[in-house]
């Protein structure tokens, strides 16, 4: 089959090997792939998949893998102990995950699950979901990255005496704050430097947005959730003021330790962010701000399950998100765009561009 092959650090278009169905697994034709920042920090940060003893994901540099794991996608075969519950055809989507008899691998972080950046790959049957809806393919594509967004955001249960606070308007981010609207949580205050993000935070729910090179996010959120833009200190709690609950969506080292800093005490954070290369934070500081802090993980079955009707029935728009569709050739330069902070939230690859 023809995809764009991970190899030695490099993308190319080439021809790889056609994956075979093993038992409980199905082949599926690729439709569409959103291009993912996990994607970009799997290709350039190897070292950190070796720190990784989870066997989720196998970075090998000397093996040709397929990339892609937010893809809507099309039955084409069925393997050994598969149900066959669906006709050639049918529109499929599922969690990035593919039970294999070595494990559960992440689908386009190893050589042996293949993703969506090639013509063909594999899907548990079991796990797979029917797109139930004729939503484009490129915006089902979508659904993933906001499967991301509405897990936090469900897990964070935030109340109606919280005010959250969006950090990085990237596709997670944008996920955090259209979840943050569908569930009618709010005002909800977004920050980001690039102004284009900035107004697809907007157009996504955002209530406020905040370029921080102008202005503190803190003070932003101050004004927003107590109505000045000074600190209050409220040390015992007798005021009974609007707490606040961070998403953190950037990744870059430094960022949550600004957090720790300059947010209220009692803060809730979720940190979705997760640089490569690590970070430092100011563990007293956090702890004498009582501060609680949650990393990522991925989304539950159930959350990624709901997020995708969300999408796909439309009650989640997406629309914003999307910035244009690229074949396999165009991957590597589509990647290179992906890198940059002014690109759209998602880049989606479509195999049958120019094939």
């Amino acid at each position: 089959m023809r995809a764009a092959v991970l190899r030695e650090g490099k993308v190319e278009a080439r021809q790889t090997a056609e994956p075979i169905p093993g038992p409980g697994q199905i082949v599926v034709r690729s439709l569409a792939c959103g291009i993912c920042a996990s994607d970009i920090h799997f290709m350039d940060h190897p070292e950190g998949d070796a720190e990784d003893d989870s066997g989720l994901s196998h970075y090998d540099a000397d093996a040709d893998i397929v990339m892609g794991h937010e893809y809507c996608a099309e039955v084409v075969d069925y393997g050994p102990e598969t149900r066959k519950l669906w006709s050639r055809g049918t529109r499929v989507s599922s969690i990035p995950a593919l039970l294999t008899a070595e494990g559960v691998r992440i689908i386009g972080q190893s050589s042996e699950a293949p993703g969506g950046f090639g013509e063909y790959f594999l899907l548990t049957e079991g796990m797979t979901q029917v797109v139930p809806t004729d939503l484009p393919d490129e915006l089902v594509a979508i659904a993933d990255a906001i499967s991301v967004g509405w897990s936090y955001v469900n897990r964070a249960q935030v109340t109606t005496k919280e005010v959250p606070l969006v950090i990085g308007c990237g596709a997670i981010g944008l996920s955090a704050i259209g979840s943050l609207k569908r569930l009618g949580i709010g005002p909800i205050v977004a920050v980001d430097y690039v102004a284009s993000r900035r107004e697809t935070a907007r157009v996504m729910g955002a209530d406020l947005v905040v370029d921080p090179a102008e202005v503190s996010p803190y003070s932003s959120w101050r004004e927003v959730a107590y109505g000045t833009s000074e600190p209050v200190r409220d040390m015992m709690g007798l005021l009974d003021l609007p707490g606040c609950v961070v998403f953190e969506c950037v990744g870059v080292p430094g960022v949550l330790d600004a957090i720790v800093k300059g947010c209220e005490r009692d803060t809730r954070i979720f940190s979705a962010g997760g640089p490569p290369e690590g970070d430092h934070i100011h563990t007293l500081v956090a702890k004498r701000k009582g501060l609680n802090m949650q990393f990522g993980g991925g989304p539950s079955m159930t959350h990624w399950n709901e997020a995708f009707v969300e999408v796909c029935e439309g009650r989640l728009d997406v629309t914003p998100m999307y910035g244009r569709s690229v074949g396999l050739g165009e991957v590597a330069s589509a990647l290179d765009a992906a890198r940059g902070a002014n690109g759209p939230a998602r880049i989606i690859v479509v195999p049958s561009i120019g094939a």
